[in-house]
């Protein structure tokens, strides 16, 4: 079961399904099975510095070079999985993504902001960020336009693909 199907309780994250718990630095602090046990030094997972910016969680595997982005009056509406590469994603959009995967377009007269962050081959993670003050109207049209938007990057990935 992956680590990040877990829960926070406190301040440590427990799996799901053993109920292991990890602190801060990645090390086990517990073992529900082996009450008595203090874990050895060696049962720990791998940790990444995190930081919080403009109401999105940065992860950085390894060193970050830069600093995450200032996404300055903006704020995220949600998050969604598409099984195509950024390039598939810059394709169906019409525009390309900067240095910091920041992807501005406009679908069905909507102005949408994505934040991509690639995954695995030819798997992207999509974050939608609107202006803070958008009504909840503007938000379901966004909304909806993204996901038709998603819908055509993985058709143009699957098309890339069968050739």
């Amino acid at each position: 079961m992956r680590l990040s199907h877990g829960f926070v309780r406190g301040e440590t994250l427990s799996c799901i399904y053993h109920g292991w718990s990890y602190g801060a630095a990645g090390n086990c602090l517990r073992i529900p099975a082996h009450p008595g046990l203090s874990p050895p030094e060696t049962i720990r997972v791998a940790t990444h510095p995190v930081e919080e910016a403009g109401g999105v969680i940065w992860v950085g595997v390894g060193e970050p070079a830069t600093q995450p982005p200032q996404l300055a009056g903006l704020v995220p509406l949600r998050s969604l999985q598409a099984q195509a590469g950024m390039a598939a994603l810059e394709a169906a959009a019409g525009a390309k993504a900067d240095e910091n995967g920041l992807l501005e377009t406009t679908q069905n007269s909507q102005e949408i902001r994505l934040l991509l962050a690639f995954q695995e081959r030819d798997e992207t993670l999509i974050h939608v960020l609107l202006d803070g003050d958008s009504s909840l109207l503007e938000r379901i049209a966004v909304s909806r336009a993204v996901e038709a938007l998603r819908r055509k990057a993985e058709a143009i990935e699957a098309e890339g693909s069968s050739r």
